[in-house]
C-alpha cells in the first residue's frame, strides 16, 4: 500500500474476494457521494475501504462515476478483468510514445512481428500502472507477472513481457535504475507432431489448387506460416529443386528443400492464378497473404482430414523435421533446412520421433500373462 501512496493519493481499487472488491479512497466529498451510487457497496470501518460486487454489473457503475486517470489497479485484478483494461487503456492523456519504442526497435533490427508483440506488452503493462508516475519499479514488474501467471499466461509469454519492458527501460525511458527482474523457469514443451499417413490425409483433404500449394510447400519446405506467406515466384529454385525463404525468423537468409510433388502442386496453381510479385498474393494482387487466412485453410483441411489432434499449422514445420530425422537425416542437416541458430533447438525433435521407441519392448509385453 506505501508504494502506491507514494505516488499520488489515489482511488485504488483491489480484490477481494471472487465475489467482491475493494476500494481504497483518499478523504473527498466528490469521491464518496460517487461510490454510494453504486448499488450493493458498503463501507467496512475497520479495513476502512469501501467494498462492493466483483459484478460486472457494479464494475460499469464504478467506471461510469469515476476517471482512469484518477484510479489505480492492482496488476492481479487488472491483468484479469478486461473491462478495467479497456477502461483504463481508453484514457486521454496517454503519456507512453508507441512511436518512440517502435522506432528505437527498428533501428536494432527487430522484426515486424517482435515490433507489434513488444509495443503491445509493454502498453498493457503500462495500463496497469498509474498515469501519473509511470515509474517502473521491480515490484510493479513482479506484481504485473506474477498475476499473468496467476491468470494462466505461459511462461515464454511472461519472459517475452520482461524482455519488452527492460529494452522500453533502457532505451526509450533511459532509466538507470537498475530493476531486477525473476523470470519464470522456462518451460519444456515437446514440439506437436503429426504422423507421416496424418500429413498425407490433411493434404488430400485440399482441393483449392492454391491453398493445396501452400500447405504442400509448407510441409515439404519445413516453412514457418510468416515464411510462406512471403513467398516470392523468384525464389523457387527449380534446377537446383530448392526454396530460398528470404529473412526468415532472426533476419536470416536460408535454403531449403523444393520437393517435386510440391512443385507439381505450384504449377497447377501458377497456371491458373497467374501469380506476379507474391507468389500467394491476397485479395489485392500486390499485398500478400495473411498468415491468419493459412491459418484458417489449416485449420479447415484438419477438420475434414478427421484429425482429432488439436494443431496449428507449424505442426507441419515439426512434423517436417521429426519425419526426415526418421528417415536418417543427419541433424545438421535438418538444423540447416529449419534455420535454427543452436543445434539445441534441433535437438528437440529426438525426443518426439518414435522410431527408437517403437523398436522397445515393454516389460509387460515379456510377461506370461496366461491364465
Amino acid at each position: 500500500m506505501n508504494e502506491y501512496a507514494t505516488t499520488k493519493e489515489a482511488i485504488i481499487i483491489t480484490k477481494g474476494s471472487t465475489e467482491s472488491l475493494h476500494i481504497h479512497i483518499p478523504y473527498n466529498p466528490a469521491y464518496i457521494q460517487r461510490i454510494r451510487q453504486i448499488k450493493g457497496r458498503k463501507w467496512e470501518p475497520r479495513q476502512k475501504v469501501w467494498i462492493f460486487p466483483y459484478t460486472i454489473v457494479a464494475i460499469k457503475e464504478f467506471i461510469s462515476h469515476f476517471d482512469p486517470d484518477d484510479v489505480q489497479i492492482i496488476p492481479e485484478l487488472w491483468v484479469e478483468n478486461e473491462d478495467l483494461q479497456q477502461w483504463k487503456a481508453s484514457r486521454k492523456n496517454n503519456q507512453w510514445n508507441k512511436e518512440t519504442l517502435q522506432k528505437a526497435l527498428k533501428i536494432r533490427g527487430y522484426s515486424r512481428k517482435t515490433i507489434k508483440a513488444y509495443c503491445n506488452q509493454v502498453e498493457r503493462f503500462l495500463s496497469s500502472i498509474h498515469l501519473e508516475s509511470m515509474d517502473v519499479t521491480t515490484s510493479s514488474v513482479q506484481m504485473y507477472c506474477l498475476g499473468l501467471l496467476e491468470r494462466g499466461i505461459s511462461h515464454s509469454s511472461v519472459n517475452q513481457t520482461i524482455s519488452a519492458i527492460r529494452f522500453y527501460c533502457k532505451h526509450v525511458l533511459h532509466n538507470p535504475t537498475d530493476i531486477q527482474y525473476i523470470r519464470p523457469k522456462k518451460q519444456t514443451k515437446l514440439p506437436q507432431v503429426m504422423s507421416e499417413k496424418e500429413v498425407a490425409q490433411l493434404l488430400k483433404s485440399v482441393t483449392n489448387p492454391k491453398h493445396k500449394a501452400i500447405l504442400f510447400l509448407t510441409y515439404s519446405s519445413g516453412l514457418r506460416v510468416g515464411e510462406v506467406v512471403r513467398l516470392r515466384c523468384t525464389d523457387l529454385d527449380i534446377e537446383r529443386q530448392t526454396l530460398i525463404v528470404r529473412q526468415g525468423k532472426g533476419q536470416k537468409d536460408r535454403r531449403t528443400l523444393l520437393s517435386s510433388l510440391a512443385w507439381d502442386m505450384v504449377q497447377k496453381y501458377i497456371a491458373e492464378y497467374r501469380p506476379n510479385r507474391w507468389l500467394f498474393p491476397g485479395q489485392s494482387s500486390d499485398r500478400l497473404i495473411t498468415e491468419r487466412s493459412v491459418q484458417k485453410v489449416f485449420e479447415e483441411a484438419r477438420q475434414r482430414a478427421g484429425i482429432m489432434k488439436k494443431v496449428s499449422i507449424h505442426a507441419l514445420r515439426h512434423s517436417f523435421a521429426t519425419h526426415l530425422l526418421e528417415n536418417g537425416t543427419d541433424l545438421r542437416y535438418i538444423q540447416e533446412l529449419l534455420g535454427h541458430t543452436s543445434a539445441r533447438t534441433t535437438q528437440r525433435y529426438t525426443h518426439v520421433s518414435t522410431k527408437n521407441i517403437q523398436r522397445i519392448q515393454s516389460p509387460l509385453d515379456r510377461m506370461d500373462m496366461g491364465d
